[in-house]
């Protein structure tokens, strides 16, 4: 049994206990009889899954004996908002246009608030009689996260913000792709920023099995990079672009994942030709011994 229904049944024994006591005066009588039906009125309300709409009445009524004596709510001041509407922001917060500063709960729009995906973290300050003012800190779009064929912004703390669109300050945004990608978006995107030359190159970075990332560059050659020590790894890369121009040539994979080496595929047509440069070489070799 619920203890709403043991207060409900001990109130009423109670009642009838006292209702048989000949020391019960006629006020207090009166008195307990409506206390009797106000908590058999909540029960109800209860039981009937109409609480909410109850207590919103309840609310509605407090709010407009505050107005009539002054605090209806007259200037909202909302500061920092980029993203998200004012509307947005109001009706989170639960500010009505007959809302009253009295029974406005300002540390529960605060909270509210900062549910929402865009805000980092709010203030909501009341001040008497009649002004409101909500202060937001919004997150910002740090990069464009791919998974299970979706595209979402995402902030630096890997937040998922809001669906990509074309919104011109998403599109320069880097792009991570994969589980555990979010998590560790600010490794590789930081680490990136050191290496501007290897950076501008880069389509995508790719997270493996939450372990490493392979940079897919718009040239089409992947680039495997070690778990750690990746900003290393660039530098080495960018390098190896710089003398030998590595990202432009006929290759499909560089592979930085060990520290005493650098391995390269050859893409198909670099490899048969490559292959037809060695038989030649050969061939010509062996005739010239004969």
């Amino acid at each position: 049994m619920r203890i709403i229904d043991r207060a409900i049944i001990g109130g009423r024994r109670f009642f009838v206990g006292l209702s048989a006591s000949r020391a019960l005066s006629c006020g207090a009588g009166t008195w307990l009889v409506a206390l009797l039906f106000a908590g058999t009125g909540a029960y109800g309300l209860q039981q009937g899954g109409h609480m909410p709409t109850a207590i919103e009445t309840a609310r509605d009524m407090a709010d407009s004996a505050a107005n009539l004596v002054g605090f209806r709510i007259a200037n909202v001041n909302l500061s920092g908002q980029n993203h998200v509407t004012p509307g947005d922001i109001l009706a989170t917060a639960g500010v009505k246009p007959t809302s009253s500063l009295l029974f406005l709960d300002a540390e529960g729009a605060r909270m509210r608030l900062e549910e929402l995906a865009w805000i980092k973290r709010a203030t909501v300050q009341k001040l008497y009689p009649d002004r409101l003012d909500i202060q937001v800190v919004e997150r910002e779009g740090f990069a464009l996260w791919q998974k299970d064929g979706k595209i979402n912004v995402i902030a630096r703390d890997g937040t998922v913000i809001a669906p990509y669109s074309d919104d011109p300050r998403y599109i320069r945004l880097p792009v991570v792709v994969g589980d555990g990608a979010e998590s560790h978006v600010t490794e590789i995107v930081d680490a990136l920023s050191l290496v501007p030359g290897v950076r501008d190159q880069v389509r995508a970075a790719i997270r493996v099995a939450d372990r490493r990332w392979t940079l897919k560059m718009r040239s089409g050659i992947d680039v495997r990079l070690p778990e750690k020590d990746v900003v290393g790894a660039l530098q080495e890369l960018a390098v190896l672009d710089r003398d030998k121009q590595l990202l432009t040539r006929d290759i499909t994979i560089i592979d930085l994942r060990l520290a005493d080496r650098v391995s390269v595929r050859l893409s198909d047509a670099a490899y048969e030709a490559r292959q037809a440069e060695l038989k030649a070489q050969a061939k010509a070799k062996k005739g010239g011994n004969t």
